[in-house]
């Protein structure tokens, strides 16, 4: 938690609030439906909240944006995002109905009211975002296939809409498998967050 408040110290204290009650809400979730390896239980807000975060220190969203998270597993990275900006709304998606079930747990323990929580695939989703963001879901060109359908024509940030993803790996190698030559860029996420945790870790954008 130390963390959080020091690469972002301006947070109310609804928001401390917020992120300190994610710790006892997992642990107890957890034992019941396991989104967390139990083995990182302990590094939760290095390994998930932190890591989530780095997306806000890349593209800060606006008052009334809207952001799908796909495949957000066990809210990652779209609760500690939709801690982070209360006026904007975060629809997070996945597959697994039990996950789903963890997310709408814990958003509603918060009193969350800007997040929406479905179990379905990519496809159902009809409605449009500024951004999709994700975790650790697919390779960048099933991204691509899944998501550019799903972003808003208006744009109202500093960049493009696009997919946001939190990323490891040789990501460019994933970008080739995309047809055209669409435009991208990969920041390491230690450019914020100087933990050893992040050496390897990205925030990867593509343009929709």
């Amino acid at each position: 938690m130390e963390s959080i408040l020091s690469y972002f110290p301006n947070l109310t204290d609804l928001q401390k609030q917020q992120f300190e009650a994610l710790m006892p809400l997992y642990t107890d979730w957890n034992a019941k439906i396991n989104v967390i390896s139990r083995k990182d239980m302990d590094n939760l807000y290095l390994h998930h909240v932190l890591h989530s975060l780095a997306i806000a220190k890349y593209v800060p969203f606006r008052d009334g944006a809207a952001i799908l998270d796909l495949g957000t597993g066990g809210g990652f990275p779209g609760i500690p995002l939709a801690i982070l900006y209360p006026n904007v709304k975060f629809v997070l998606t996945d597959s697994i109905a039990k996950k789903i079930k963890v997310v709408q747990e814990v958003s509603t323990a918060l009193e969350l009211k800007n997040v929406t929580a479905l179990a379905v695939r990519s496809e159902e989703v009809k409605e449009k975002f500024d951004f999709v963001v994700t975790r650790a879901v697919a390779t960048y060109d099933k991204l691509a296939l899944w998501s550019l359908k799903s972003l808003k024509r208006k744009q109202q940030h500093g960049i493009p809409n696009g997919i946001i993803a939190l990323k490891g790996g040789n990501v460019r190698e994933e970008f080739k498998l995309i047809t055209g030559k669409p435009y991208f860029e990969l920041i390491p996420i230690q450019t914020w967050f100087k933990e050893a945790y992040f050496e390897e870790k990205l925030v990867a954008y593509l343009q929709g």
